[in-house]
């Protein structure tokens, strides 16, 4: 049976490319379902690549792109496209294995629960969302509460 009247039905394309040997990351089916819900109401169509990597490479981009030298959990790197432009592309996502598992384990959040928080918050990065400023950062917060509970998922700011 297809639901052919589904409103938030959306065209996504994701590449997704685990370059963190041994590390154990979640499917493309998963990422796929937890980006839908971040951009569902934003985005009808979306294209972007997600890089699971290691440490080494996580701090690589880290010390590059934002001058900090260790590996974070989530770097998000908006499509820069020209003025006019009309393309799907959103952008690139890179999540750290190594430190995804860490900070799972830290908080006591299952992993899953910490892949989908930290994609959804990629995600809403590559939206335009910041948290740079308190009211930014609540509203973030709150949207991200909001999409993880849709997806069945506990509130991540919650501390246990």
């Amino acid at each position: 049976m297809t639901d052919s009247a589904a409103p938030d039905s959306m065209e996504l394309e994701i590449d997704l490319q685990n370059a963190a040997s041994g590390a154990a990351a979640p499917e493309t089916a998963e990422f796929r379902r937890w980006a839908e819900a971040a951009l569902r109401g934003r985005r009808e169509q979306a294209e972007l690549s997600i890089r699971v990597v290691d440490e080494a490479e996580g701090r690589a981009l880290n010390h590059q792109y934002r001058q900090r030298d260790y590996a974070t959990n989530v770097l998000s790197f908006p499509a820069d496209l020209p003025s006019g432009l009309e393309l799907p592309l959103l952008g690139d996502l890179v999540l750290c294995a190594p430190v995804v598992a860490r900070e799972a384990a830290e908080q006591n959040k299952p992993e899953p629960a910490h892949w989908a928080h930290l994609t959804v918050h990629g995600i809403l990065h590559l939206l335009g969302y910041d948290h740079m400023e308190t009211a930014e950062a609540e509203a973030m917060e709150a949207l991200e509460t909001e999409i993880l509970a849709r997806l069945g998922f506990p509130d991540p700011y919650r501390i246990s």
